[in-house]
């Protein structure tokens, strides 16, 4: 090093000390602090688009809000039917987070819950990107009905299939259009037929993104479903993309209760993953289950129950009763487990074998459910009884027969 360099260099040293100084540099080389020139217009241009959201056709601009439109199908006319895609394009950068409602068309809570979280946030306060669906199966809405016109549950077809049947078709595209922007998917459905749900996430724990995911929902209950072909949220999850199924409340109506729990566990996780400056504190810890059994009724009649959603019962409880309308006879339906009403059938008029409650058994690990009680599939009370069965494309059809078969589940029933 040249002579009068290194005097400069011991000067700089000396003075840095006297002033308590933290670095030293050298003067003759470079300021290696933060470069503070200000970007030009061309590189703030190219930086924004870099992190434009390319979704539909559309390029959607870091910190700004659009309505687009998917195609959900085509009607008997051969017109395009138009679902409406909501997407809050943050100015920070962050995970993308998908709201999906109404994969089936009669359950209306979820259309409120995503509508409201997308309504509510502001692009300028998200880091990352919110993505909501509040209607998947235009058609079945549109009709009040669960189902696509030709009876088939869309929910049994994902990924779905460009050349097979209509439900695959749909599924296909839905999936290939908007669920692969997705980092994260949050699916929102009720009970089925006449049943309603405890608030709760049907979970596949074996994937261990979705084990952290779901640690993000406050105290909302986790029931653990492994098995969960033609699901959105088992394709979501084998193309790499964390899902959960949020389940909250009955079919046909919008409860307020409901939506607000969902608003508010939704908001929680985009606190969470850091996605909103947000923060809710919830009383309870979270319960996972990684064991559930319907309880069936034994005979036809009118069924009468006090039990609430949420309710902890022992062996032998009464749950409810089911009354014949003509003799006036009472035959009881009690708990065969000790557990947690996750969901139950509203009172009604049933026949011998309707899926009446669905008990959660709290166990401390997944080793402990053993195999005397299979894990139950991503199946609501009555989805088995659904027509067509599923997507033929994937082979789910024999899966569901063999579900079906004469001594499936044993002793005790996997499936409602």
């Amino acid at each position: 090093m040249p002579l009068l360099r290194a005097r400069r260099l011991l000067a700089v040293v000396v003075l840095g000390a006297a002033f308590g100084a933290g670095a030293v540099e050298d003067p003759d080389l470079p300021d290696s602090s933060t470069d503070s020139t200000p970007q030009t217009e061309a590189e703030t241009a190219a930086d924004e688009s870099s992190r434009a959201l390319s979704l539909l056709g559309v390029d959607v601009a870091p910190g700004t809000r659009q309505n687009l439109r998917w195609i959900a199908g085509q009607s008997f006319s051969g017109s395009d039917l138009r679902a409406p895609v909501m997407v809050v394009h943050g100015e920070a950068a962050g995970p993308a987070l998908c709201l999906t409602g109404g994969v089936h068309g009669d359950e209306l809570n979820g259309v409120e819950i995503v509508r409201r979280v997308l309504a509510e946030t502001t692009p300028g306060e998200l880091r990352g990107t919110l993505i909501g669906v509040p209607i998947v199966n235009l058609m079945g809405f549109s009709s009040g009905s669960r189902y696509l016109p030709d009876r088939r549950d869309l929910n049994r077809f994902f990924p779905g299939h460009p050349r097979g049947n209509a439900a695959s078709r749909i599924a296909h595209a839905f999936f290939n259009e908007v669920v692969r922007h997705c980092d994260l998917l949050i699916d929102l459905h009720t009970g089925s037929f006449k049943r309603s749900n405890l608030p709760q996430l049907r979970a596949n724990l074996d994937h261990a993104a979705v084990a952290e995911f779901v640690t993000h929902f406050g105290a909302t209950a986790v029931l653990h479903h492994s098995r969960e072909r033609g699901t959105l949220r088992d394709a979501a999850n084998a193309a790499g993309i964390a899902a959960v199924t949020f389940e909250l409340g009955e079919p046909g109506t919008v409860q307020a209760e409901y939506v607000r729990y969902g608003v508010k566990a939704i908001n929680t996780v985009l606190g969470r993953l850091d996605m909103l400056d947000r923060s809710h504190i919830w009383l309870e810890r979270q319960p996972i289950y990684f064991r559930s059994r319907w309880v069936r009724a034994y005979h036809g009649g009118i069924l009468s129950s006090p039990i609430e959603l949420g309710t902890t019962v022992d062996e032998g409880d009464l749950l409810g009763t089911v009354i014949n309308p003509l003799t006036n006879e009472e035959a009881e339906i009690r708990a065969p487990y000790s557990g947690r009403i996750l969901g139950r059938a509203l009172d009604q008029f049933v026949l011998p074998g309707f899926a009446t409650f669905h008990i959660g058994i709290e166990t401390d690990t997944p080793a402990a459910q053993g195999t005397e009680i299979p894990d139950p599939q991503d199946l609501s009370a009555d989805d088995m009884e659904a027509p067509e069965g599923s997507a033929d494309e994937t082979g789910v059809d024999a899966f569901i027969e063999d579900s079906l078969a004469p001594g499936a589940g044993a002793s005790m029933e996997p499936l409602p």
